[in-house]
């Protein structure tokens, strides 16, 4: 053993500290999850604030301002809930982890007191941005005041990147740092620059924007099913759908963000990837893919009810059963296990571990071109949400939706021909393929959208949206997203940490505690579950105070028209 090594195996007992009933990581785990995520909520909800107060300002549209205002308001608790999380997370891996703490302040110290300074700032300019809302209405001042806005989103991003560095570096230390190597002597932004800081960072990112619409879109459903008034149920119908439509946006593109994360843990230590991969967590994935599909599936549903509300819609309806149809297949194959688990009864029936026909349906070939039909299709679902009431008059209107049409063909195709052509390649060229489905969607969806809103212009309206005509269920959608979401961030916070076994640092720092090894799925299950029902009940108590602090009225849309793009 290593001279790190040996020490920590004699100083155990004054490396770790224990916590009664639920034992130190346990605790640990506890206050971290729920500080993350409030954390999530604090980078996510200023970002949807600061873009749906642009769309006030360029569009000359109160509603998103009232809209921006109203959570902005939600933050002050928000923020200090995460800071009463924090603070007992720093008291507790001081006590229960003095050793790692310590190692962990050795290497990133100066980055520590970074974050402590812009944590401060950060609170003083949430303070401004929220007191100065009425005060810097109108001109110039209406500018500073989002531009207050945007420096909130600045802090708070570096904030995030400062905390990434020190989660990425204990998964992926650069591989100069061994366990004899002095801490203080490790160049901090070598640290920090490591090998998955910038997947997690750009993961994270689009990750807070999903989830800030989801919290936004569960919120604006509290406030609808709780509505007095016909006013109030449309101004918080038309909320929720703002906050579904950023939520599955940016859901679109978050799987590829994962894409890159994986990809930079294989190069980075393949023994960790097929940890993740092909080892006892890969049952994680099928949970995963189930989650996922949850969502796609409920953030279609929520679209194709909200259809019921626009004048014109009707034409597309009977597009959506095929659209259904797509989505729990691409669902039932992105679940599919690729071992089954099995009595030996019916391993003896298969003629093994795989299942002779949806064995094949268990390899990352079938899931990859599963999950990108998926993206194509909600795309889809957006794009006929987005068209419903309008018809377009430019001449070329008809050669548009063809060439749209085309361009859908186009990706699907290349999505399905790597998808097939993967079965017959190289496990190193497989993954190659991809780069090639992935670009085919993004191409897609980009050229897609740029022609809609060339066609949209000057487009004839057929008909005022009617807002508040929702049925209940349609609120259900919403809730289900934001617990489905919050949920998979926690399954997926264990799968990334869970890959490092019983390292604090991989192959650096070893785990020496009781609590060594990684724990099984099913207790790792349990755990999720209940730090997502502490936040959510802390969330649940946000959402009553921002209440208690304002009714919201509701501001008419202008020019008849009502959601995003229009």
């Amino acid at each position: 053993m290593t001279p790190l090594l040996l020490q920590a195996a004699a100083d155990t007992s004054r490396a770790y500290g224990e916590f009664p009933i639920i034992g130190a990581r346990a605790a640990v785990w506890i206050a971290a999850e729920v500080h993350l995520m409030f954390a999530a909520f604090v980078l996510g909800v200023p970002l949807f604030a600061v873009v749906t107060e642009a769309i006030g300002i360029f569009g000359k549209d109160q509603r998103y301002d009232r809209l921006s205002k109203e959570f902005t308001r939600l933050l002050l608790v928000a923020y200090s809930a995460t800071a009463i999380w924090g603070a007992v997370l720093t008291f507790f891996l001081a006590t229960l982890y003095p050793r790692f703490f310590a190692y962990l302040t050795a290497v990133f110290g100066p980055s520590m007191w970074l974050y402590v300074c812009l944590f401060f700032v950060e609170s003083f300019t949430l303070y401004l941005y929220y007191y100065g809302w009425d005060r810097w209405q109108t001109g110039r001042a209406k500018w500073g005041h989002w531009t207050l806005g945007i420096l909130l989103n600045v802090w708070g991003t570096i904030v995030m990147l400062i905390a990434n560095a020190w989660l990425t570096y204990m998964m992926s230390p650069p591989r100069d740092i061994t366990p004899t190597t002095d801490p203080a002597s490790i160049k901090l932004w070598h640290a920090i620059a490591n090998a998955t800081w910038m997947p997690i960072n750009v993961h994270r990112l689009i990750a807070n924007v999903v989830f800030g619409g989801a919290i936004v879109g569960a919120y604006a459903s509290y406030r609808f099913l709780a509505a007095k008034t016909d006013e109030e149920r449309a101004h918080y119908d038309w909320m929720g759908y703002v906050g579904n439509f950023i939520a599955i946006s940016a859901l679109i593109v978050l799987p590829f963000a994962g894409y890159w994360l994986g990809r930079e843990i294989y190069q980075y230590d393949q023994s960790m990837g097929i940890t993740m991969m092909g080892g006892f967590m890969s049952w994680l994935w099928v949970i995963q893919a189930f989650l996922i599909a949850v969502l796609f599936l409920a953030g279609n549903y929520y679209l194709w009810i909200g259809m019921g509300r626009i004048p014109g819609a009707e034409r597309f309806r009977p597009y959506t059963k095929w659209l259904l149809i797509v989505l729990v297949l691409g669902a039932l194959v992105w679940g599919t296990p690729h071992t089954m688990i099995a009595d030996s009864q019916e391993l003896a029936a298969m003629g093994g571990s795989h299942h002779p026909l949806l064995g094949a349906l268990g390899v990352m070939s079938a899931k990859n071109t599963a999950v990108n039909l998926m993206i194509l299709t909600t795309f889809l679902s957006f794009l006929l949400y987005r068209r419903a009431n309008k018809r377009p008059v430019v001449p070329w209107a008809r050669t548009g939706t063809l060439l749209q049409g085309a361009m859908f063909a186009l990706a699907a195709a290349v999505v399905l021909f790597f998808g097939i052509r993967g079965y017959f390649v190289d496990a190193i060229v497989r993954i190659g393929f991809s780069v090639y489905q992935v670009g085919a969607v993004l191409s897609c969806i980009l050229f897609v959208t740029i022609i809609d809103v060339l066609m949209a212009r000057g487009a004839q309206s057929l008909g005022v949206i009617q807002w508040g005509k929702m049925p209940a269920r349609s609120q259900y959608a919403l809730f289900v997203l934001a617990v489905t979401f919050t949920w998979l961030m926690g399954l997926m916070g264990f799968a990334r940490s869970g890959i490092r076994q019983h390292w604090h640092v991989w192959q650096v720092m070893q785990d020496t505690s009781p609590y060594a090894a990684t724990p099984a799925l099913g207790y790792a299950s349990r755990m999720i579950s209940l730090c997502v029902l502490i936040f959510l009940s802390l969330v649940a108590f946000v959402f009553w105070v921002g209440g208690l602090a304002e009714k919201s009225t509701y501001v008419p849309p202008s020019k008849g028209e009502g959601h995003v793009g229009h």
